[in-house]
């Protein structure tokens, strides 16, 4: 039938309430209802997967045979039948299982059951990444700490929460937005950013957004674009929307972008990987929250449209060269000034208790957001009453759609009047849309008519546990073997402009690292703010010399030969930054954001048990849990036979209390006549180094970490710079040594004279280009005043350092081989230029 004032087709038998006729004289016509998808009488596994795949579903043959099963069972049948609904689903009841069931928000990967080889070794069965190897450090390291434990939400809400002090709380979460920013970056990157600020605000009962950190990925910059596969964007244009993307969000918010990397590799030409980042600020007593059944359901925010739709189900699928066509609804569109406006209800209302419980609706929109508050109490929902941008939409994209800047909220009944005043206010539209119940069923209803009604147990619990197999078999890559060079200054040079090592000065001073006035050390350091900083300090409560220090590590061509060291490299990095900046491993919290290819894959599914396990060993090992974390599977883009995978991706966060930050340390040199001392152990450890990277290898020797040696290290200067013995530190990581005194060097317009002999060696070393350009994890380059020498020596006795130079007033970097012949000498603002040049767009 049709709906007689309207084109919509409707359903025989219901009632019309726009007609508002007496009741005797209603004549029957319809009203809009549920559209039923015939699964009952699919049997085959392959007609499951086709309509699985016709209705962009993303779901597994076993999955889709799941649901079949529950619509099969005679007590589920009864239930719809008195509901008014047919045996066969709804399309907005497969809608929602496909998105709560998605990779993306169920991280199957890391819930599976894997059976996992090594090379040459005996098959063993894990029953899951996530329960095995993260949360299992963290519960181990909490349990280690004791009445030192300061985590106070883990892994069960939005982000994680951890104590800074008696009255406040921190929260973080990093996020990724790979594919949307693929297809179209400047939406995809802004959202991401949007996104992720929305999840500590949701986190507890709302956190205050006091920082955002950025790390992006892409393909290499010079790509010939008769190259370029069809249906990918050119690296430039990928980056310099990204770029300007979470440029536009965070800056209109007014929330300081203070940390990221930037990394280049031919991996990221069809996907590339976009990490962002936000932290927040919460009271002590609303890190907590309850859904109540009684219980009113508030959307406030944006209006609801068809961007979005379908986000978490295209985001757990690989791209392909038509993904541009049939996903690109799928990209949300934001808005920032209707966050801020948003942020600003939230906290007024929180502050005055009106509500009990908060979520974003990000992917899977209402979808996910009312169906995880209401998921052990139960909810029923009237989508006609949600907002929306536009009339024309279905019930069901009301329902999925992830249309950017909304929440939801629990109010109880009598805090409603309270709560509109304060959003209407702030100008932020909040609606009614529903209640929370107590029978456990998600039920949704639309203009009266009954278009879903599903159990909360079957919907969050019913997802059969996936199997796996995983195998690693190391990759052999060409050793190198060339002559050592003479005089290695020009491949120092060719370090510092690498794509992967020069100056991001061009990305990083279109944040805005001041407004807050928290910030203590940002991104770029030193004379004239032109050097890179290892981590960013910032003060969240002005009032208070009490900080945090946030910081990561990255390197995916160290995941090209091991992914194991490559995550145990990361978490290194992430904590040796911190370290550099004057933190301590007394209160360090991880996040973990896993990207990888396709995970049906064997060998990759393999890489990620391997860098899983690392996480576990480094953790643990260096008395840091796991807060939060994220995975995205799958970045892979396929033309036709041809696939374009990720090298595996693992962006390690770390997050640190700093009791004071007037001990702050940046790594710019700072006096001529100050001593320079190498902290740490040097090793033949060149593999996925910048060094064979500019000669054209990888090598096999990737670096790799002891932690408990690490540990030390990092104890003992830490100790160094609470007492303040140190005037200046930086932690040589990409280019090792070479690099790092360069960057010390130009940052504070000051030279250096470094002597190889005197580096504190690993293992025997005999050439002068290794020691000067190994990447060995667990060192830092350390400048200390004279008059501190005797004791900054004594502090550190009991691990390996060396005094292996001077800061020198002439502007000149000069190091002295293992003849104690000169074989690096440049003029510091040669080596700057050379630095800068690339990327001045």
């Amino acid at each position: 039938y049709r709906h007689r004032h309207s084109r919509r087709i409707l359903l025989a038998g219901a009632w019309c309430g726009c007609c508002r006729l007496p009741s005797e004289s209603r004549t029957p016509h319809a009203l809009t209802a549920a559209v039923r998808v015939k699964i009952l009488p699919l049997g085959e596994p392959a007609a499951l997967e086709a309509l699985s795949r016709e209705r962009l579903l993303a779901l597994e043959p076993a999955e889709m045979e799941a649901i079949r099963g529950y619509f099969a069972q005679p007590d589920v049948c009864l239930a719809r039948e008195r509901a008014g609904l047919g045996p066969d689903p709804t399309d907005v009841e497969l809608e929602v299982l496909g998105q709560t069931w998605s990779e993306h928000c169920k991280h199957k990967i890391f819930n599976a059951e894997i059976v996992y080889r090594d090379a040459g070794g005996e098959p063993e069965t894990i029953r899951s990444l996530f329960d095995t190897y993260i949360r299992g450090t963290t519960e181990r390291v909490r349990r280690a700490q004791g009445e030192r434990d300061w985590c106070l939400s883990v892994f069960v809400d939005n982000a994680g929460v951890v104590k800074f002090d008696d009255d406040w709380s921190i929260v973080f979460k990093v996020e990724t937005h790979n594919h949307p920013s693929a297809l179209e970056p400047y939406g995809g990157s802004g959202t991401g950013i949007g996104g992720v600020i929305r999840d500590p605000l949701g986190t507890g009962l709302g956190a205050k957004p006091i920082l955002s950190t950025d790390v992006f990925c892409f393909g290499p910059l010079e790509y010939p674009h008769e190259k370029l596969p069809k249906g990918v964007l050119h690296p430039k244009r990928v980056m310099k929307g990204v770029v300007a993307g979470v440029r536009d969000y965070g800056n209109r918010m007014g929330i300081p972008t203070v940390n990221g990397s930037v990394f280049f590799d031919k991996g990221y030409l069809g996907n590339p990987v976009v990490y962002c980042g936000n932290v927040g600020l919460i009271p002590r007593d609303r890190s907590q929250k309850e859904v109540r059944s009684g219980d009113l359901i508030l959307l406030i925010g944006g209006r609801t449209g068809r961007d979005g739709i379908h986000g978490a189900t295209f985001s757990s699928k690989e791209l392909t060269e038509v993904s541009e066509t049939i996903s690109s609804g799928a990209v949300q569109i934001g808005n920032p000034i209707m966050e801020k406006r948003m942020v600003d209800g939230l906290l007024k209302a929180r502050d005055q208790g009106l509500y009990k419980a908060i979520t974003d609706c990000g992917a899977g929109g209402l979808s996910s957001a009312v169906g995880e508050m209401g998921k052990d109490v139960g909810a029923v929902v009237d989508l006609e009453k949600v907002p929306l941008k536009y009339q024309g939409l279905s019930y069901t994209e009301i329902w999925i759609s992830e249309a950017q800047e909304r929440m939801v909220l629990s109010i109880p009944k009598e805090n409603l009047n309270a709560i509109l005043e304060i959003f209407e206010e702030e100008e932020v539209e909040a609606t009614v849309i529903g209640e929370f119940t107590e029978d456990r069923k998600l039920r949704l209803q639309y203009e009266g008519n009954i278009v879903a009604d599903l159990d909360m147990d079957f919907l969050h619990k019913g997802l059969p546990r996936g199997k796996k197999k995983a195998v690693w078999e190391s990759p052999k890559f060409k050793e190198p073997d060339f002559t050592e060079p003479k005089e290695l200054t020009p491949d120092l040079l060719k370090i510092l402009s690498a794509p992967n090592v020069c100056s991001k000065e061009w990305v990083i001073r279109q944040y805005d690292h001041e407004v807050q006035g928290g910030s203590v050390l940002k991104p770029l350091v030193g004379k004239n703010e032109e050097g890179p900083g290892d981590a960013c300090v910032t003060r969240p409560l002005l009032g208070s010399n009490r900080g945090i220090i946030l910081s990561n590590g990255i390197n995916p061509i160290y995941g090209k030969i091991d992914p194991y060291w490559m995550a145990a490299g990361a978490i290194d990095e992430a904590l040796r930054n911190l370290i550099a900046v004057g933190g301590s491993l007394d209160q360090v919290a991880l996040l973990d954001n896993f990207s990888w290819g396709n995970p049906d894959n064997p060998q990759q599914l393999g890489g990620l048990v391997r860098a899983a396990q690392a996480c576990y060993d480094m953790a643990k090992a260096y008395g840091t849990p796991f807060i939060s974390g994220k995975d995205s599977l799958n970045n892979e883009f396929r033309l036709g036979e041809e696939v374009i995978s990720i090298p595996p991706t693992l962006l390690i966060s770390a997050l640190g209390i700093m009791e004071d930050v007037t001990k702050a340390v940046s790594m710019d040199a700072k006096k001529a006549g100050d001593l320079v001392y190498i902290v740490g152990e040097t090793f033949d450890e060149l593999g996925g180094s910048h060094y064979y990277g500019v000669q054209g290898f990888i090598g096999n020797k990737v670096p790799r970490v002891n932690p408990e040696k690490g540990r030390k290290v990092m104890e003992a200067l830490s100790q160094a710079t609470g007492e303040r013995l140190v005037r200046a530190c930086h932690d040589p990581s990409e280019g090792g040594i070479g690099v790092a005194c360069a960057e010390m060097a130009f940052a504070g317009g000051l030279g250096m004279e470094i002597d190889l002999r005197k580096v504190p060696l690993g293992e025997k070393i005999t050439r002068n280009d290794t020691i000067l350009f190994s990447e060995s994890n667990s060192r830092f380059i350390v400048e200390v005043p004279k008059g501190n020498q005797k004791k900054f020596e004594e502090t550190l006795k009991d691990v390996p350092f060396g005094l292996v130079g001077l800061v020198t007033s002439e502007p000149k970097l000069e190091v002295k081989g293992l003849k104690g012949n000169p074989v690096v000498s440049a003029n510091i603002w040669d080596l700057k230029e050379t630095w800068q040049k690339p990327l001045r767009w």
